[in-house]
């Protein structure tokens, strides 16, 4: 069973359809038990860095998460919960993330639209199981203004709007995504297909 963390900011039915599309049985819970329980875990996110850790820490789920990791059940970060991964973010000033991937989320540079809206390419840096089927530089969906700079050799994936920035990474059997798999069409099916054989390892 992968569960899809339900804390208040997430486009959480269209994920659990993307699973289910993919042939995996997903659940959608606000209940930190069955996070912690889990054989593998999806934190979706859509809106603010800040409100979304104050979601995370009232509802019990950052101490869940916290435990995810340290029993190493793989996890997804899905744009804005890839971010709250890492450990800070400047988003409306600076908040702390959940710092499970040391770095920091920062704001595209100004001279450049925002948000960055729509289909772009993605460069695999290094192998992942995440990407097992998807050809180098396969188009994906995106929808953000900040993006990831990790501390570490974590980055997997790179995309270039204005400059290159990471929009995918791995650290053990903790992964994310910036894109969204569940709105890239075939190959964001594939990714989340990916991440079920990783459950089932």
């Amino acid at each position: 069973m992968i569960s899809i963390i339900d804390y208040g900011m997430g486009n959480l039915r269209s994920v659990q359809k993307g699973l289910e599309s993919a042939g995996l049985v997903a659940q959608v819970t606000g209940h930190p038990e069955e996070v912690a329980a889990a054989s593998g875990v999806i934190l979706p996110g859509v809106g603010a860095f800040k409100d979304a850790v104050a979601s995370l820490n009232r509802t019990g789920m950052a101490q869940a998460l916290q435990e995810v990791v340290r029993q190493r059940i793989p996890l997804l970060g899905i744009c804005l919960g890839m971010q709250l991964l890492f450990s800070e973010s400047e988003e409306n000033g600076n908040h702390r993330g959940l710092d499970i991937i040391p770095g920091r989320v920062v704001r595209f540079p100004y001279e450049e639209k925002v948000p960055h809206m729509g289909w772009n390419q993605l460069r695999q840096v290094r192998s992942s199981p995440l990407f097992i089927g998807i050809p180098n530089d396969s188009y994906f969906y995106f929808v953000h203004s900040y993006h990831c700079i990790p501390q570490g050799d974590e980055s997997i994936g790179i995309c270039h709007y204005g400059r290159e920035f990471c929009c995918a990474v791995q650290k053990d059997s903790i992964m994310g995504c910036q894109f969204h798999p569940e709105k890239s069409s075939a190959l964001g099916l594939q990714i989340l297909k990916n991440f079920g054989r990783i459950v089932n390892k």
